[in-house]
Formats: C-alpha cells, sequence, structure tokens
C-alpha cells in the first residue's frame, strides 16, 4: 500500500524523533538506580571525606543510593579513566582535583582527555596547602624559612605526597621564592606543603611548625597561621580544590539534578562545619556551577602546565 508523500514524511520525522523523546523521558526520571561516585584516592584521606560528606546528603536529595569507590594508582588516572570510559548517564561520577584534572595530563601519556572527556558537575570546595617543617629546622616565619632553605638547598629534602600535585607544585614555588633547589620524595622530611586535614593535628601537637597557609584568607581551623600575602610572599597562592566530573555527554537535565543535588548539599550548614575541620572551604554558591568548574580547570591548566613543563615533572 503506497503513502501519501505528507503522511509518510510525518512518519518519518515522528520515528526519527523517538530516540530523542525517548533519551528525554529517561533523563526526566533520573536516577532510577544507585549512583556511583569513583573517588581517585585510598580511603581515608581528604577527598574519601569529602565525597562520603557530599554523598551522604545527595541521597536524600536524589531518592538514591550514592555509593563511593576507591580508586587509586598512577595520581588517580586510572579511576578517572575508569570515569571517562563509563556510559554518560549520571549513574557513574568522577571527583577530583586538580591532581587529576590539570596535573596528570602534562605528566602521564593518558588514554583520555581531561577537559574533552568530561562534563563538568560542580566545583565544590577549595582551601589551601600549609607551608610547614619540622621543629628542628631553626625558622619561625616564612622569611626566615625561605632564607634558612636558600641557606642550606644542598642538604634539603623536600617531602611531597605526589609528582606535580599540589604539594610538590607549593615546594616548586618555594624554590623560587629561595632561588635554589632541592630533591623531593614521597614522604615528609625537612618541609612540607600538606593540606591541613592532614597537618593541623600534628602542627597543633607541636609535631610541625607551620608557616603559612597558600590562600588568601586565614583558616577558621587556624587562625593563628598568617596567610602567604600576609607573610610577604602573595604570588605563593596554591589551591586544592574539588569538583564533581561526568562523562562527557551526559544528558543536561542529568548535570543539573547533580549539580542541584550537590549544591543543596553544600548549603547545609552541617556539611560545611565538617568540611571546615577538613580545612576545606565552601566556595561561594555563584561559583558551584558547572561554568565555573571547567573555567577553573582551564586557568589552572594555562598557569600550572609551563610550569610543570619547566621543572620537568614527571609521573611516576
Amino acid at each position: 500500500m503506497k503513502l501519501p508523500r505528507r503522511r509518510f514524511l510525518h512518519l518519518a520525522a515522528g520515528a526519527a524523533a523517538l530516540p530523542t523523546v525517548a533519551r528525554f523521558a529517561w533523563a526526566q526520571s533520573y536516577p532510577s538506580r544507585p549512583v556511583t561516585i569513583v573517588v581517585p584516592y585510598p580511603a581515608g584521606g581528604l577527598f574519601d571525606a569529602l565525597a562520603r560528606v557530599l554523598a551522604e546528603h545527595m541521597r536524600g536529595t536524589l531518592s538514591q543510593t550514592v555509593v563511593i569507590e576507591n580508586v587509586g594508582g598512577a595520581g588517580g588516572s586510572i579511576a578517572v579513566g575508569r570515569v571517562a570510559r563509563a556510559a554518560p548517564d549520571g549513574y557513574t561520577l568522577s571527583i577530583g582535583s586538580g591532581d587529576q584534572f590539570v596535573v596528570n595530563p602534562a605528566i602521564y601519556p593518558l588514554q583520555y582527555d581531561a577537559v574533552k572527556d568530561f562534563d563538568p558537575v560542580a566545583l565544590l570546595v577549595s582551601g589551601p596547602t600549609l607551608i610547614v617543617s619540622k621543629t628542628a629546622v631553626p625558622a619561625s616565619t616564612l622569611k626566615e624559612l625561605i632564607a634558612w632553605l636558600k641557606a642550606n638547598h644542598e642538604k634539603v629534602v623536600q617531602g611531597h605526597n605526589g609528582s606535580g600535585g599540589a604539594q610538590h607544585l607549593c615546594g616548586i614555588e618555594l624554590q623560587r621564592a629561595a632561588g635554589a633547589n632541592w630533591p623531593f620524595v614521597p614522604y615528609r622530611l625537612d618541609v612540607m606543603c600538606p593540606s591541613p586535614a592532614s597537618s593541623l593535628a600534628m602542627v597543633g601537637g607541636g609535631l610541625l611548625r607551620a608557616y603559612a597557609v597558600t590562600g588568601g584568607s586565614r583558616l577558621a581551623s587556624a587562625p593563628d597561621i598568617p596567610t602567604v600575602d600576609e607573610a610577604g610572599f602573595p604570588e605563593m597562592h596554591i589551591s586544592i580544590w574539588g569538583g564533581l566530573f561526568a562523562p562527557k555527554g551526559t544528558p543536561r537535565t542529568v548535570i543539573a539534578k547533580l549539580n542541584s543535588a550537590a549544591m543543596r548539599a553544600l548549603a547545609d550548614p552541617a556539611v560545611d562545619r565538617q568540611l571546615a575541620r577538613l580545612g576545606q572551604e565552601i566556595v561561594p554558591r555563584e561559583q558551584q556551577t558547572p561554568e565555573a568548574l571547567g573555567a577553573l580547570q582551564r586557568t589552572e591548566i594555562e598557569k600550572w602546565w609551563p610550569i610543570i613543563k619547566a621543572a620537568g615533572i614527571k609521573g611516576e
């Protein structure tokens, strides 16, 4: 039976639209099963704690279980690569920092593109590192520490938690300020730039000496420690930021639901208090958007890639 041309074209157009309609309906019903947040660090660290605080609140908003999965190795690139290859349906997400989404592309031969293979979901937190030393170092201010590092660089060894990470980059900035070089090793020695979450207890217990926070404001959890600006080194701003990313192609309605759930979590005063104890500051509400996270990632790449490459940093 022949169909009139107009009727045929109408049916054909309707059939072509079916995948789009079905995709829209599916996105509207999201989530219908558990959501997994892949953490590119072992359990017990800063980002594991951040993910668990966030997931606990998002469970209620999304009315679904939010599972945390820790996948370590290669600076987090194994975990992030898994998310890059996941279906873009909003059920597999990555929480990560500049270590994974800025530094790793500069130091590892990755099988994915840290910018093109992801959709930003939400910028969550941003906090400084601490510049600390063992108490045997004879310096009481950051200027005195840098002078001591310059005079003793041949015997100084600095610790960090991974090549190219925020702690390593902080050390490179200290070297630039001192005009001298010294070796780095993946554990604590003379000087280090750890996260407040991992070091404030040792500072308070007299096991480490803190000189400055690498941000523009003092920490509420450590108000006696000056900023690098106050210590005379305003160029030494380094942050440990955290964001949520989804595989590229995730529907915008799904991204919007995830972003809304994350923002509701960050607006909870209890969540704010938990993160403050970790030395992390929730970014202002207007910066919690996918667009802000994408812009920050691009800005950090522009800032750090030339420094990383000039320093010859390679993945371990």
